[in-house]
């Protein structure tokens, strides 16, 4: 299996000094479910962020589908943003839009700005996105408010929003850790679910030993 992702000797020193990375080496593979385990304030967050270029790291190399990515700016930065679609554990819903209109906020990074604020989307692109409302469960509630969803429902909104950039890479940053523990199953295994079914690598940092026995594949 090849690495569609590789980190080496990662280093990420915040100005206030305190050292959240310190020498991290890994390599994620094409198509796995990989679970970094640690417990909150261990540099989980961090890590995925550095990946996903939202914060900068100190020193080392992020090598994505052959290039260090570990510096890049601008235009550059945006573009690998866009291949890699992040799930945070707070939802980052427009609550007053529709569970819809949140799903195709995932495209607008190949939508026009003057479309995207006049909310037009093609009718492929609401095709699509219904498609992966239904993959996660919930495509019955496409025109409810965001805001009317329990928390459960606001996650797997948000995984189909994610979809919806056609990402090369899932990162996951502790997406059940406010959820009640029957809900975090019902999100989990939509996870593991596209993960089986479309073949996306996750990346998901999580804190319960039990859901990464069940569901990591390393």
């Amino acid at each position: 299996m090849r690495s569609l992702l590789s980190i080496k000797g990662l280093e990420k020193t915040y100005p206030n000094g305190v050292k959240a990375l310190q020498g991290i080496s890994l390599d994620v593979r094409q198509g796995e479910f990989l679970v970094i385990i640690g417990l909150s304030g261990s540099g989980k967050s961090t890590l995925l962020k550095c990946i996903n270029h939202l914060i900068e790291p100190s020193s080392g190399e992020i090598i994505f589908e052959g290039k260090d990515i570990a510096h890049v700016t601008g235009p550059e930065a945006q573009h690998i943003r866009q291949k890699m679609a992040m799930i945070f554990q707070s939802f980052n819903l427009v609550e007053r839009h529709s569970v819809l209109s949140n799903v195709l906020m995932g495209a607008l990074s190949r939508t026009s700005t003057l479309k995207s604020i006049l909310g037009f989307f093609s009718s492929d692109e609401k095709i699509k996105a219904m498609e992966y409302l239904k993959l996660v469960g919930i495509d019955d509630k496409a025109y409810y408010r965001a805001g009317q969803l329990s928390g459960g429902q606001k996650q797997r909104v948000a995984v189909a929003r994610a979809l919806m950039q056609n990402p090369k890479i899932l990162l996951a940053d502790e997406p059940v850790a406010s959820l009640d523990p029957a809900t975090c199953h019902v999100v989990m295994d939509y996870l593991k679910k596209i993960n089986q079914e479309l073949g996306l690598t996750v990346v998901c940092n999580l804190h319960f030993l039990s859901l990464v026995r069940q569901y990591a594949t390393r």
